[in-house]
């Protein structure tokens, strides 16, 4: 009896598991719809702006270039009281993650079971923004992507209404909410759960600008995959 039971308990764990990694691999091979306005453009007469990909082992950011139309759409951050037009920036870091998880485990030195539990289910959601100096390109963590202009506005935008208010005023950010010095936290709009996580908001980010990405990344490595296979980048 007990022997049988074992045997299905090994069996349903086998067929979870084979059904995870089918989903994940025909995640990663079927393309996110983009909209036909969002078509990836020919690059090679146009000036193109550079864009950052920035990984771990379970996230992924955005770097935008600290440029002066990146500053305006993220003013409301300066205005919070991070400073982003500051000596020595060159990226606004952002990412969309879950409240619990974010705040309560700035290293993984800090985990705790309630943050992981609320990731797993469900929780809020919040954007996180950090400024920073150079970053270098070659690192093995960081991805780079080539928009035209017209893209480049689409994803700023993209990044803009990520961003959650329950009214016409600008995003306010959470009291005492942040790392160090030179990083802030805001609601965001949305639920949090790790199946629809960071990873999958970065993508949808990346497809608002034409970039293909697979339908379903819920890994930095499985976005990365997709973006191989779909030629981005």
């Amino acid at each position: 009896m007990l022997v049988s039971i074992a045997r299905k308990i090994l069996w349903g764990g086998v067929l979870i598991a084979f059904g995870a990694c089918l989903a994940m691999g025909l995640g990663i091979l079927i393309p996110g719809p983009i909209s036909v306005s969002a078509e990836k453009q020919d690059l090679s007469d146009v000036q193109t702006r550079q864009i950052l990909i920035l990984s771990n082992p379970i996230h992924t950011d955005i770097a935008l270039p600290a440029d002066p139309d990146v500053l305006e759409a993220l003013s409301f951050v300066s205005a919070e009281g991070l400073e982003l037009d500051y000596p020595g920036v060159f990226w606004i870091v952002v990412g969309w993650g879950g409240r619990s998880f974010y705040l309560e485990t700035p290293t993984w030195a800090e985990l705790k079971p309630g943050p992981v539990f609320a990731a797993l289910t469900w929780d809020h959601s919040v954007m996180h923004v950090r400024r920073s100096s150079t970053i270098p390109p070659e690192h093995e963590n960081v991805r780079t992507l080539a928009l035209s202009p017209a893209e480049f506005q689409k994803l700023l935008k993209g990044v803009q209404d990520s961003f959650g208010t329950d009214t016409a005023d600008p995003p306010r950010a959470i009291d005492g909410a942040s790392y160090d010095a030179h990083d802030i936290f805001f609601p965001a709009k949305g639920g949090f759960n790790a199946l629809v996580g960071c990873n999958t908001w970065t993508a949808r980010m990346l497809r608002l600008a034409g970039v293909r990405t697979g339908l379903w990344t819920p890994l930095p490595s499985t976005l990365d995959w997709s973006l191989d296979i779909h030629g981005s980048g």
